[in-house]
């Protein structure tokens, strides 16, 4: 089996895992299931992964490196306003949400259902979301340096609060069925990110 090959099995694996994960659970996605779905023998699957636990830490660590990867592309896309830019990346991402019908995040899925089973599960969920919520930082430095947003208020702590903001009105969308959460989360960042 030669490198390339490795890398698309186990992309693969990871990928099926993934979208089964947001419908069905850690928890609820046997192996089973996603040896059948992925079209893969058992031995293939323990060759990348020792243990269905190792899955789910490597299944984190690939989304949220794309989930930071696609924020961070985004937040640079552009040289203009970082306050308003952070605000267009929240905005975009409900509509986002709204067209494919709450189909669901890995992290707010999995977020509760794994930390008190699986402390590599919980560890890779922290390193993801202090990953996120540092680029987030980075960007309300920079709307600081340009002037947007007030020199008084910390970065960090208004990152960490857009963030878990965000990640509570997913959750309650999730429950509702019903964009209005992640409307209102704008709206509340809105407020906190007003300009000078």
């Amino acid at each position: 089996m030669n490198k390339t090959t490795r890398f698309d099995t186990r992309e693969h694996i990871l990928n099926t895992g993934e979208q089964l994960c947001v419908q069905s659970g850690f928890n609820g996605t046997g192996l089973i299931e996603l040896l059948k779905k992925a079209e893969v023998p058992k031995g293939s699957f323990y060759y990348y992964f020792p243990s269905k636990e190792a899955f789910g830490v490597a299944m984190l660590e690939r989304y949220f490196a794309r989930y930071v990867q696609n924020l961070s592309a985004f937040l640079a896309e552009h040289q203009g306003d970082a306050r308003q830019r952070v605000l267009e990346y929240y905005q975009q991402s409900c509509s986002w949400w709204q067209e494919h019908q709450f189909a669901g995040c890995l992290s707010v899925k999995l977020s509760a259902e794994v930390c008190d089973l699986s402390e590599e599960m919980r560890n890779a969920l922290a390193a993801g979301s202090a990953a996120l919520i540092g680029e987030l930082t980075s960007a309300l430095e920079k709307a600081q340096q340009q002037e947007k947003l007030s020199p008084a208020v910390s970065a960090a702590s208004t990152a960490e609060t857009l963030y878990m903001l965000w990640l509570g009105a997913s959750l309650q969308c999730k429950i509702r069925r019903d964009s209005a959460p992640l409307q209102i989360a704008v709206q509340q960042m809105t407020r906190i990110l007003q300009a000078i």
